[in-house]
């Protein structure tokens, strides 16, 4: 395994721009690129969750997906919160960072790991960390969720911070012509990250949205990120109810840079598959130079 991210240049102490960096891979086409969101409803058992999440990565892969994208926590929705600490593990090494390079591999395609638990100096939390692997099953950026989770609602009670330490860097990741910004769940309601990731072609956002806050808000802010930054938006997303007892909202979706929803499921398992299309970019920013006009 190989477990070092590409070559990182600095844009400043708390950016970091993660390219591809590597001659003999087959890149993307620059004018089109082929994906797939996954929607899953993941159990407290991992090794369940995980054949599930292959089966799912299978079938994009047939449909012709060249970048595939797992939910938050597809690989673990526990009974408690402190249940995903006892999975977490070194950076660089265990069985599910391992699974995502063998997939990745398997396949040979781009997979945007959703989100796996790495250990960090805390013992009693975790990193929520995002990877993307290349074909050849190299790690080409990691993603730490800076923004953490907080809801109080009767007794529906959401505490991140109890057992995630939040990460604190922004990352893009080039896949060949195509750049994509990484993010994680919560971070959509926080527009000025979107902005430090911008000019991307896409974003990220896998999530596992809960019922009551995914109702009121997810679809509305998925596309506001689009249409803001004049991108593409991948929302791969947990959608249903869980052995927990937790619901999640689902509605994985994929938006176009005018904001306009290209493919979704509304819950259950699903591969949602969609075409970036380079030239719908520039027809947006060319129409409405947005990005050109920023001034703060």
């Amino acid at each position: 395994m190989n477990s070092s991210p590409a070559q990182s240049a600095a844009v400043d102490p708390s950016f970091a721009t993660v390219a591809t960096g590597s001659l003999d891979l087959a890149m993307p086409s620059e004018t089109c690129l082929k994906v797939a969101v996954i929607q899953m409803v993941s159990a407290p058992d991992l090794d369940r969750n995980l054949r599930r999440a292959e089966a799912l990565i299978e079938e994009a892969s047939s449909g012709g997906a060249q970048l595939v994208s797992l939910p938050e926590y597809f690989c673990l929705l526990g009974r408690r919160d402190t249940d995903k600490v006892g999975l977490r593990e070194p950076w660089g090494k265990g069985p599910i960072q391992q699974f995502l390079v063998d997939v990745a591999k398997r396949y040979k395609i781009w997979l945007a790991g959703g989100t796996i638990p790495i250990q960090c100096q805390d013992p009693r939390r975790v990193r929520n960390s995002q990877l993307m692997i290349d074909p050849l099953g190299q790690v080409r950026a990691r993603y730490d969720k800076i923004h953490l989770f907080g809801f109080q609602k009767g007794s529906e009670r959401f505490n991140e911070s109890d057992t995630i330490e939040p990460g604190s860097s922004p990352v893009l990741c080039d896949i060949g012509q195509w750049r994509f910004g990484m993010s994680i769940c919560y971070d959509l309601r926080f527009p000025e990250l979107y902005r430090r990731l911008a000019p991307a072609d896409a974003l990220l956002v896998p999530s596992a949205f809960t019922y009551t806050t995914g109702q009121a808000h997810w679809e509305i802010l998925l596309r506001a990120r689009a249409i803001e930054n004049q991108c593409y938006v991948l929302a791969a997303a947990q959608g249903g109810e869980h052995p927990n007892g937790r619901r999640t909202w689902g509605h994985s979706m994929v938006i176009d840079p005018w904001g306009e929803v290209m493919a979704q499921q509304a819950e259950a398992e699903a591969v949602v598959l969609a075409s970036l299309e380079r030239e719908r970019i520039a027809q947006v920013r060319g129409m409405l130079p947005a990005l050109a006009h920023r001034v703060l």
